[in-house]
């Protein structure tokens, strides 16, 4: 599955690297690039709380995955193809089904992968094998746009590795043993673990005040005047960051548990206002900051749901969780989107005060110890 990660980030991370040009080019405004960003990722996390229920119900995880990973990879190739920025918006939203499908399946198969040696370190393993792909992904996009201009042709070739990604998920499942423990313990716990309301409250105040990187690389491009070829790279270094915080937190949070939640929202509270600035030494911190927050997002966070919920509820837990992270990102890109066409400095504002807001929830989590 780790192979199948890398791959996969390569495709969709190095095609959503250049979406926010992309649709700019295609004359889509701010607000529309905020509200495709924000819609698209709505309707995945919407979905993955209906994908969440049937996986636990019908006991067929792998099932979603494949079906998943099917549509979330061939939707970024396909974008290529697309006349105008209505087509594009469209296929990502396909995408981001495709990844709802396949989501609470694959976290609910990690949580028991790494119940032995942490699910701090595991997941924030996974996801450092994930930003290995995600860091490559983008770079190689910037290459081909710094040798042709062509953003047809970057999408166009990464159909490769999402041909490489299903390859390789078709001969994963051989080394998967666990349906039958998942099958054996559907009776022995029930119900989420107290905390678990409060912190899918934190997590829908952090999924409001996070900017999606299409309102960044809008930024970067409208105006600092990066050039094409450079938004890709920014885009792989905060995918570098991504993937050595993951590690880190993932660490800190099996010594520490919910604290080290805490700290990373403080550690990357500030960078709306560094991504934003008039500076492009700024912008770059601000791009490391970014980084480093969406390396929590991919890594503890996720993986403070399995110290929330059962084995036999894993699914469910993880489709409540994404459901109520997916309205928070819907929302706060659409509103990001506006605040950013209408006054910056709202949007910096915004951003930073929820990411405080969410802590008020979060230090009421206590989940049981073990």
């Amino acid at each position: 599955m780790g192979l199948v990660s890398l791959f996969s980030d390569f495709t969709y991370e190095g095609g959503r690297s250049i979406l926010g040009p992309y649709l700019a080019v295609l004359s889509a405004s701010p607000l529309l690039v905020g509200f495709f960003s924000g819609f698209a990722e709505f309707t995945g996390y919407v979905m993955r709380l209906v994908s969440g229920y049937l996986s636990d119900i019908l006991r067929k995880p792998w099932l979603f995955i494949y079906i998943g990973y099917t549509l979330n990879l061939l939707s970024i190739p396909a974008m290529a193809l697309a006349p105008s920025w209505h087509y594009v918006g469209a296929l990502m939203v396909l995408e981001r089904l495709g990844k709802a499908l396949r989501t609470p399946s694959r976290d609910a198969v990690l949580s028991q992968a790494t119940g032995r040696v942490g699910h701090g370190k595991g997941f924030g393993l996974h996801e450092f094998i994930d930003q290995l792909g995600a860091l490559t992904g983008p770079l190689f996009v910037a290459g081909i746009l710094y040798l042709t201009d062509s953003y047809r042709l970057a999408l166009i070739s990464l159909s490769v590795t999402a041909l490489l990604a299903l390859i390789t998920l078709a001969l994963s499942k051989r080394y998967h043993i666990g349906e039958e423990s998942i099958r054996n313990l559907a009776d022995v716990e029930e119900g989420f673990k107290p905390g678990f309301i409060q912190y899918l409250l934190f997590s829908f105040l952090l999924g409001v005040s996070f900017v999606p990187f299409s309102l960044v690389a809008y930024h970067a491009k409208i105006e600092l005047e990066f050039q094409d070829w450079e938004i890709p790279l920014m885009f792989g270094l905060a995918m570098l960051v991504d993937g050595v915080l993951a590690l880190i937190f993932g660490y800190l949070f099996d010594r520490l548990g919910f604290k080290a939640l805490t700290l990373g929202v403080l550690f990357t509270l500030t960078y709306p206002y560094f991504v934003f600035s008039e500076s492009r030494g700024l912008f770059i911190l601000g791009i490391l900051l970014w980084g480093a927050q969406l390396g929590m997002q991919e890594s503890i966070v996720r993986s403070a749901v399995a110290k929330l919920s059962p084995l036999s509820s894993r699914g469910k837990a993880y489709g409540l969780f994404h459901f109520f992270f997916g309205i928070s990102v819907f929302f706060g890109g659409t509103l990001l989107g506006y605040f950013y066409q209408t006054k910056p400095e709202l949007l910096i504002l915004f951003s930073i005060t929820a990411q405080l807001l969410s802590l008020a929830f979060l230090i009421r989590v206590q989940p049981t110890k073990r």
